[in-house]
């Protein structure tokens, strides 16, 4: 299997309006990013040409002179890259992560609690094999 790219946050940006919008040219692409803080047009459109050569989307048809382009990877593909890589800064450990996370408020005792679920569901997977 081919390894997923990296994607900065720009080019997470441009990959959520296509997975919100489905395909779009650079020009809708642009217009769907919020106004503050939009980049250039110009931008956009260079960083879609770099997304299409990491194989991050696709061009799917060509109307006039537009370039349609649409998702090669899911949100989920793209998520678990940037979990993977982060989790790497810490030679692969959740806890520090995990820990930082609760220190921070940003993990809440739903989040565990689904997170057990998660882990429970995928032991039971496990098990049937």
């Amino acid at each position: 299997m081919a390894r997923r790219p990296t994607l900065s946050r720009l080019e997470l940006r441009i990959m959520e309006v296509l997975w919100t919008h489905g395909p779009s040219s650079v020009r809708e692409i642009h217009e769907a990013l919020p106004e503050k803080g939009r980049p250039a047009f110009t931008t956009v459109g260079t960083m879609v040409y770099r997304l299409e050569k990491k194989q991050a989307l696709r061009c799917t048809k060509r109307i006039s002179n537009a370039n349609i382009f649409d998702a090669s990877i899911s949100r989920e593909e793209a998520h678990t890259r940037l979990i993977d890589d982060l989790l790497a800064l810490f030679d692969g450990h959740a806890k520090p992560v995990m820990s930082r996370l609760v220190q921070a408020g940003k993990l809440t005792l739903d989040d565990i609690r689904e997170a057990e679920e998660a882990v429970k569901e995928i032991t039971k997977k496990g098990r049937k094999r």
